[in-house]
């Protein structure tokens, strides 16, 4: 019988992990183009940068994770949507400045390395780049015994995009009389897991594989849409993460517009209400604490309202008014 390595004893397996690695090549090959460079598993990622066509090309970078979404995963033992998730998420928070992406890398912490749940991961990874145009260039997978409860791991992506300076979008042209539009959600996307927990599990009881569908659905990348708005028509773009639209919406206002939000302008989807009548929420806490239904935020002039609406398959949710650069919401 071969004795494990010292290591492995201890809990690191290396030669597991490397293994692993050699595995998943393909996945990562099929998101990479003419621009990325070197061979996998180098100290770090080659990208070669190509951006004809613009004059002054500025690099976006933004790194996030998927919180405790996790837990479910866990619970359906299914990880490729959360692996979507981070990509999708990173995506967004750059097309909020007009950015496409160029690259992603990722960060797996684990207890142990489990192949077929990194397997699982590497794909959400792999597909979610392939469809968003973003190479999968590099990561980090660390073993970590006693760090990590067991047959659990954490998540985070960083990204890089890159914008023309002059068009990027911060906002700034917002005025009095801009049209807010809502992009739809598809549910909870990344963000108010803990509350949503401990309401369904906790205090109403529900197995987690009853609802695990529902609750992984994948956060959606809105960047391909956006992509479609003709250039300057958005003047300003929000991505309702955590903190939803109250607290969201002020980080593109400018400092004397406030964002008057209609709250019964569009549908509120089933499990936000489940969730605040069984939480016992305020409406205030859960438009701060979930998306309730708008993943996304543009605001346009109100003579490119309906053409941007159309392209976007938005809502109309709102307007901009004189203020202190806050979201009003009304019910």
């Amino acid at each position: 019988m071969i004795r494990k390595k010292a290591y492995a004893r201890a809990g690191v397996d290396v030669d597991l992990g490397n293994k692993l690695k050699r595995r998943i090549q393909s996945l990562v090959r099929q998101t990479h183009g003419a621009q990325v460079l070197g061979k996998i598993g180098g100290f770090g990622g080659l990208f070669r940068v190509q951006f004809s066509g613009m004059r002054d090309p500025v690099l976006v970078a933004s790194i996030d994770s998927v919180g405790t979404k996790l837990k479910i995963a866990f619970a359906m033992n299914k990880h490729d949507s959360v692996g979507a998730d981070m990509v999708n998420h990173c995506v967004n928070d750059i097309a909020v400045l007009g950015a496409r992406p160029l690259f992603f890398l990722d960060y797996i912490g684990c207890e142990k390395l489990a192949p077929r749940v990194f397997d699982q991961l590497i794909r959400g990874f792999s597909g979610a780049c392939r469809r968003a145009g973003c190479a999968l260039i590099g990561g980090e997978t660390a073993q970590l015994p006693g760090i990590y409860r067991k047959g659990e791991y954490d998540l985070a992506g960083c990204i890089v995009g890159v914008v023309d300076r002059k068009e990027i979008i911060d906002g700034s042209k917002i005025k009095h009389g801009d049209v807010v539009l809502g992009l739809a959600s598809n549910g909870l996307h990344t963000n108010g897991y803990s509350l949503a927990r401990k309401i369904l599990f906790e205090k109403m009881r529900l197995n987690p594989k009853a609802v695990g569908k529902e609750l992984l659905r994948v956060h959606k990348n809105y960047q391909p849409l956006l992509a479609k708005v003709p250039r300057g028509m958005i003047k300003g773009l929000a991505h309702i993460t955590g903190g939803g639209l109250i607290d969201n919406l002020p980080r593109v206002l400018p400092k004397k517009c406030d964002a008057v939000i209609e709250t019964k302008s569009w549908r509120v989807p089933s499990i936000f209400k489940i969730l605040q009548q069984n939480g016992r929420v305020s409406s205030a806490e859960m438009y701060q604490v979930f998306n309730m239904g708008i993943g996304m935020v543009a605001i346009v002039a109100e003579r490119d309202a309906k053409r941007a609406r159309s392209i976007l398959h938005a809502r109309r949710i709102g307007r901009i008014e004189r203020g202190k650069g806050k979201t009003r919401l009304l019910f």
